[in-house]
């Protein structure tokens, strides 16, 4: 019994105390083998469902299938799950933020039937964020598991989230570099190594269930100057892409929530337009991969309108679909419609300049994935090395750079948080390591309270008063009533200097006649970045904690600082 309790407890082992690295590695693999395990699973079910509803497609009541997928996908999430609609990767990144990755295990599996249910329905969505959801709660559960601390939860959760998109993508650097420059936010080697390892594990059990397979494997691409120089105008069109769709989806958010009916209601609402849609343009039901492969290989039927009006159908699909209620991410969308973008761009430069030795418009729909994907996470390392390797087309690097990097900066200039951060960031809640907003975050009012104040009567006279300033090394000196102990205002050095060498004043004067009645004060639950904000607009250095109306303490600037150093070096230290 003795021996299965410390287990429960590896990172108290001598083995393991030599260094912590190694309890994370060997615990990231468990981690990114089931990460793999879970992003395996939701991929065959997806084909299980896009395989069995096939033969349906042909009804003329066809429409009501992403109807159907959708409903059934809010009422599980909302009725059973008691979860909210959507991706999760903002989810992970708030967890990860405020609460040491600390989230739910029904977590480890409700995104991914939710998502199964509407993708495979119809619903224009992908799978690969309720994937890292998935990954992220797995790694979060097996930490607790363990009983593991904060900071060790978080890097399990990053080895989650980079297990579950290298198994779903097959691409293990793909899912590191996704895990540190979203997730976690920060390129910290102790937490490399563990997801890196996690990564691996989570490609491996893929190539060992699924086959060593690329996603969107391509003939090969010969690039030449006249492509770079292309390259520069399909960024430009990518990044509009990437704001358009941001601004479609948060757009589509807002009319939803505006519709009093229940969520459930909305999301058949939102399918049933998706399937009427999916009559003119097939393209845009489901993650859409097939019509990714066609590009890819330059087989896809159709002129430059067919694609242009796939663009935004597939754009005005994923907006109905995770706008009204649907599930899942917008890993896939992006893919699709930067594609179809792509493609539709090479079509009009073939159009407008015949006689240009351009790529093969594949290379263009290649570029196009790369761009949105850049554009909209914001991420472009994730969208270079995404498109690397699911494409397995090494010698389009450089184009995949310059579109990638000017994406990403045309799109920051229009939309300076991305789609997974926006809503976090505008509600305060976007806490990067190392950043001032997390740092104060994690100290409360409590830790720098300065108790050692000497609380005066209004009734006081200027002169005990000065002989009480002599005593004491403050410079602000509370002002309670006599009976009720209630706090009554603040007197300051500052208000006292004007009377120092008047000596006729001393017998004369009360402190409440100088006192500041309405001083500025603080709660306990306060943030301290807002208090820090009204010192600095007031000018002062110290302020007042003031709790159902009695004199807690004081918060001061200097005492502040000291603790701020503390939390910053705990938060950048390089030790477990």
């Amino acid at each position: 019994m003795k021996k299965i309790i410390s287990w429960r407890y590896p990172a108290r082992l001598t083995f393991f105390r030599m260094d912590d690295r190694l309890l994370l590695i060997s615990i990231g693999v468990i981690v990114g083998l089931s990460s793999g395990l879970a992003a395996i699973g939701l991929n065959r079910s997806l084909v299980f469902m896009l395989e069995g509803l096939h033969h349906l497609r042909h009804q003329w009541w066809a429409f009501l299938l992403p109807a159907a997928g959708a409903m059934a996908s809010a009422l599980f999430l909302d009725k059973i799950m008691k979860e909210g609609a959507g991706h999760g990767v903002p989810e992970v990144i708030y967890s990860v933020s405020r609460y040491g990755g600390l989230l739910r295990f029904r977590s480890s599996f409700s995104r991914l039937i939710s998502s199964c249910l509407t993708i495979g329905s119809g619903g224009s969505a992908g799978p690969e964020a309720p994937v890292v959801m998935s990954g992220a709660a797995i790694g979060s559960t097996i930490a607790r598991f363990f009983n593991l601390n904060d900071r060790q939860r978080t890097t399990l959760v990053g080895c989650g989230a980079a297990g579950a998109i290298a198994g779903i993508f097959n691409a293990p650097l793909t899912g590191i570099i996704f895990t540190m420059e979203i997730i976690l936010g920060e390129w910290s080697m102790v937490n490399i190594i563990p997801i890196a390892v996690a990564s691996v594990a989570g490609a491996e059990v893929s190539r060992l269930l699924q086959g060593n397979s690329i996603a969107f494997e391509s003939s090969g691409f010969h690039i030449t100057g006249v492509d770079l120089f292309a390259s520069l105008g399909l960024a430009v069109v990518a990044a509009f892409a990437s704001i358009l769709l941001t601004r479609s989806l948060r757009r589509m958010h807002g009319v939803s929530a505006k519709v009093r009916v229940p969520l459930w209601v909305r999301a058949a609402i939102g399918g049933c337009a998706v399937g009427l849609l999916g009559y003119v343009v097939p393209e845009v039901l489901g993650e859409g991969y097939h019509s990714i492969h066609a590009m890819i290989q330059g087989v896809f039927k159709g002129g430059i309108g067919i694609a242009a009006l796939a663009f935004f159908a597939k754009i005005l699909a994923t907006s109905l679909t995770l706008g009204w209620g649907g599930s899942g991410g917008v890993f896939a969308p992006c893919l699709v419609i930067g594609s179809f973008a792509g493609l539709a761009f090479h079509r009009l430069l073939v159009f407008g300049f015949p006689s240009a030795m351009l790529v093969n418009e594949g290379c263009f729909a290649l570029l196009g994935m790369a761009g949105l994907i850049s554009g909209i996470l914001q991420a472009p390392l994730t969208g270079i090395f995404l498109i690397l390797e699911i494409t397995g087309s090494y010698e389009v690097m450089l184009p995949l750079i310059i579109v990638s990097a000017i994406s990403t900066t045309i799109t920051h200039y229009f939309e300076p948080a991305s789609f997974y951060h926006k809503d976090l960031k505008e509600r305060g809640e976007l806490l990067r390591p190392g950043t001032d907003s997390r740092v104060l975050a994690d100290i409360s009012i409590r830790e720098v309270l300065e108790r050692d104040c000497i609380s005066v009567s209004p009734h006081m006279l200027l002169r005990d008063f000065l002989y009480l300033l002599k005593q004491s090394t403050r410079n602000y000196f509370p002002v309670e009533d006599d009976d009720t102990g209630q706090f009554l205002g603040m007197i300051e050095l500052k208000h006292v200097r004007p009377y120092l060498f008047n000596a006729v004043m001393y017998d004369t004067v009360f402190v409440e006649q100088i006192m500041d009645s309405n001083p500025a004060t603080v709660h306990y639950e306060d943030n301290l970045s807002d208090v820090l904000e009204t010192m600095d607009a007031r000018r002062c250095f110290s302020m007042p904690v003031v709790s159902n109306n009695r004199f807690m303490g004081m918060v001061s600037k200097a005492t502040l600082l000291d603790k701020y150093r503390d939390e910053l070096n705990v938060q950048t230290s390089q030790a477990f």
